[in-house]
């Protein structure tokens, strides 16, 4: 992971957020393994201070970087389209920031999991210790993170890290692809609505959540899509959804 990957990131998920063509976004990687993590050598500079002689100036100069950083990973978290990762082989460091910044996670049976940072001596920065938790619980969280040691696709399925679990690569992007396409036969007004909304319940109470989704479906229940889902129905065929109000 390269400076210029995060850049990518984050224009592609704008991009793919405003795409009406979009409907639901895989990310999935080319060669052996998912990603071996951050790019140490690119980052050498920037984690010794080398750069500057002024610390103050270094230590600024290096919380903008971790900032854009996490705005990377945060678009992703963000994007109304819901994102699948496919996980094949190692996901390694920001592999985990990455995937935990997505809304579902499947992978190989070879894949493993490793917040590295750890034996780098490095506190993890860019949404792991944040996320982990809340989807895999406090303390098998707090054991992967304190750790730093590699973890195989059984614990991370056992731990709710992954949905799903496939022999091998075609196999996991096959089924990747099928739930892409079971997900975008929804009204995409719908379906981004519902992101959205556990989105807002994930960073606040029950009050709070319930409040919103009253709030939400006062503004955009009564739309063209639920009127030809109930149409459709009746029909006995598929709906054609518009996203129109």
């Amino acid at each position: 992971m390269t400076p210029s990957f995060f850049d990518e990131i984050f224009k592609i998920f704008d991009d793919l957020d405003v795409d009406s063509d979009v409907k639901v976004v895989i990310i999935w990687a080319e060669g052996k393994v998912f990603t071996a993590g951050l790019d140490l050598k690119e980052a050498a500079g920037l984690l010794s201070g080398s750069s500057t002689s002024d610390p103050v100036e270094a230590n600024v100069s290096l919380y903008k970087h971790i900032k854009s950083l996490q705005n990377a990973f945060d678009r992703i978290h963000t994007c109304k389209k819901p994102v699948i990762a496919a996980i094949h082989g190692n996901c390694v460091g920001g592999g985990v920031d990455l995937v935990t910044a997505c809304d579902i996670r499947m992978c190989t049976q070879d894949a493993k999991f490793s917040v590295k940072e750890t034996k780098l001596a490095i506190v993890a920065d860019l949404g792991t210790l944040q996320r982990l938790p809340r989807l895999i619980g406090r303390g098998a969280a707090r054991e992967m993170c304190f750790t730093g040691a590699d973890y195989p696709s059984d614990w991370a399925l056992r731990h709710h890290l992954v949905n799903e679990v496939f022999p091998d690569k075609d196999a996991l992007l096959k089924a990747a692809r099928s739930l892409a396409l079971s997900i975008a036969s929804n009204s995409p007004l719908v379906v981004q609505g519902t992101k959205v909304v556990l989105n807002y319940s994930d960073e606040h109470n029950l009050k709070d959540g319930l409040e919103h989704i009253a709030l939400f479906n006062s503004a955009f229940l009564r739309s063209d899509d639920l009127q030809e889902a109930v149409m459709s129905f009746m029909e006995k065929r598929p709906p054609i959804f518009k996203s129109r109000l």
